[in-house]
């Protein structure tokens, strides 16, 4: 499947159309709220606050497990690429190796891509 934007876009209906607006509606609600109502500013202000945690937390949640998909990525190209190079397993490698150190070789070239050498000369810093 050839990658674009309009099928790399996607959407979580339940959190994007569900909970993000509603979460928005009463964070409105409760700010018109806290300058409508002078005898409960104290609560609007609160109910505000709390939702606006609320809304905060869903987005990062979202963004937690984007970057957590994003790291098990990485290690699976390193895998395959590994494999295809060397036509073994790479899991005894990956274990000597740090995330930083897996990520910056997908960088390289297949020329630079050298693993088994540098490890097996102390070249990687553990």
């Amino acid at each position: 499947m050839k990658q674009n934007y309009s099928n790399h876009k996607k959407y979580y209906a339940p959190h994007h159309f569900v909970l993000l607006p509603l979460l928005g509606i009463l964070l409105t609600y409760g700010i018109t709220q806290i300058f409508s109502d002078s005898n409960n500013i104290l609560v609007w202000k609160l109910f505000s606050i709390v939702v606006f945690c609320i809304l905060y937390l869903a987005i990062m949640l979202r963004q937690h497990y984007a970057l957590g998909n994003q790291d098990r990525i990485i290690r699976l190209e390193f895998r395959l690429r590994y494999f295809e190079l060397y036509s073994q397993s790479a899991l005894e490698t990956e274990r000597q190796l740090n995330f930083d150190q897996i990520a910056a070789l997908r960088f390289t070239n297949d020329k630079e891509f050298q693993i088994k050498d540098a490890i097996k000369k102390g070249c990687v810093a553990l």
